[in-house]
């Protein structure tokens, strides 16, 4: 008897396979932290530019970008935005924008002729910020091509990067120094990241996407079910143990949010259970869940809570600091200061009041930054993201149920959680925030295409 020999085709995906795996570890590595002058920047997006080199060498064009081609959209129009804040405009056009006077003044003390500069006040910034658009591009040609790296792979993939970071934001929580050089250098409990923030962000996904990944199967979620339900203490244990109070909304919501995307399989799989089952496995959950922040809080570990306690908004300096932002929105309207440059200009616009041994690297809150960077463009293309969003979220929860409604829900959740938080912060300038909406875009795109016919496209074997 022989052996039939397998496909051809099987050999060929593997490589592809092997990129990406190798791509998100050192994503998850390196691509913990926004600022520009952190190490692991380069190593993420070298890693960035030779997946590019490859795909260029060894893949057909043509296969990528069979979804999720909205996204390609958005992130073609970002980085025409930023291109075009790099080109270099005449003396007299750039010191007739607004906000510009300051350097104007300071180009005419200096004395001889001032030169052509681009629409960003801190050119630098502006290339770093449209560098910085690699990352999720290449995710996006990875996610794109579901035939090789599905849903499944994706998925497994998001998960892994946050078990990872939660055994070493767990190591880090019990004094054990395990800090990442290539992203941070402090004592707090952040995993990779830079920012305790996105850290217990980043964990408040793993909680939405625990059940997704336990459930999505369609059957009943075997040896998947109980790992799940002991991961949701540690992850609820790490977010506590982060000190952000933001990730403390986030995975309250992320948890409800979970639950309802699973409802269906989860309530097959307990039917199928005698009723004490259930009201015993519940309670222990909700018995252990608590137990473990009351320990938390009476050892004085539950830094998220301390920290909820003892907020005072008034000297809190996000609201502090947003009338000064504010007021540079509309200092620098319509046109924007620029891509990245918030640190220095802050600087320069920063009153006595605020003055303070720390720095403000950023505006903490996204959609404010976006707009004093970019004008009324970056406001019109973030507005229709937003409506994007909206749009495929009604389409998404309104859509049937079965895997494709389950992954598309998952990216509507995925998306609003970090939408919220970059409310008071930034997570998605981090580089594995970065991949991980391009991935959630993607899936949420998935509702555009739940009402069109199961049978595959012209352009698709069969």
């Amino acid at each position: 008897m022989t052996v039939p020999a397998r496909p051809a085709a099987s050999f060929l995906h593997r490589p592809f396979v092997l990129m990406f795996l190798a791509f998100v570890a050192i994503l998850w590595m390196a691509g913990g932290a926004s600022r520009i002058d952190v190490s692991g920047q380069a190593v993420v997006r070298a890693a960035a530019w030779a997946c590019i080199f490859l795909f260029i060498l060894f893949e057909n064009p043509s296969a990528f970008f069979r979804r999720g081609r909205p996204v390609l959209l958005f992130l073609g129009a970002s980085a025409l935005l930023a291109a075009v804040q790099l080109i270099p405009l005449p003396p007299q056009l750039w010191a007739a924008l607004p906000g510009r006077s300051a350097f104007d003044a300071a180009t005419a003390l200096m004395g001889g002729s001032p030169p052509w500069r681009p629409l960003a006040i801190v050119p630098s910034a502006a290339q770093n910020a449209l560098a910085s658009l690699v990352v999720p591009f290449v995710m996006l040609c990875f996610a794109s091509e579901a035939h090789r790296i599905d849903d499944g792979l994706l998925l497994k993939a998001l998960l892994g990067m946050v078990i990872a970071s939660l055994f070493l934001g767990l190591f880090q929580f019990a004094g054990v120094a395990l800090y990442d050089p290539l992203a941070n250098r402090g004592d707090d409990v952040v995993g990779t990241f830079g920012n305790r923030n996105h850290f217990a962000v980043l964990m408040a996904c793993g909680l939405l996407l625990g059940p997704v990944w336990a459930f999505r199967s369609g059957h009943g979620p075997g040896w998947r079910g109980p790992a799940v339900m002991a991961a949701v203490p540690l992850l609820a244990l790490a977010i506590l143990a982060s000190g952000s109070r933001a990730g403390m909304a986030a995975g309250v919501i992320a948890l409800a949010a979970g639950i309802v995307i699973v409802r269906r399989p989860l309530m097959r799989t307990v039917s199928r259970k005698p009723r004490w089952v259930l009201a015993a496995v519940g309670a222990g959950s909700v018995a252990a869940l608590a137990g473990l922040v009351a320990v938390s809080i009476a050892a004085d570990r539950a830094v998220s809570v301390n920290r909820a306690l003892a907020l005072d908004p008034s000297q809190d300096m996000r609201h502090r600091a947003l009338p000064t932002v504010v007021a540079m929105v509309r200092d620098y309207l319509p046109f924007g200061s620029g891509l990245g440059g918030f640190d220095p200009l802050f600087r320069l616009h920063e009153p006595f009041s605020l003055l303070k041994l720390t720095y403000f690297n950023r505006a903490h809150n996204d959609f404010l930054e976006i707009v004093l960077d970019t004008g009324i463009a970056g406001a019109v293309l973030l507005t229709l993201a937003l409506a994007w969003w909206v749009w495929m979220s009604l389409r998404a929860w309104r859509s049937a149920t079965g895997r494709r409604a389950m992954m598309a829900r998952t990216g509507s959740i995925l998306l609003l959680i970090v939408l919220l938080a970059s409310i008071v912060d930034y997570p998605a300038r981090t580089p594995i925030f970065m991949a991980l909406v391009v991935i959630a875009a993607i899936w949420l795109d998935m509702a555009r295409e739940e009402q069109r016919s199961p049978l595959p496209a012209q352009s698709q074997a069969l």
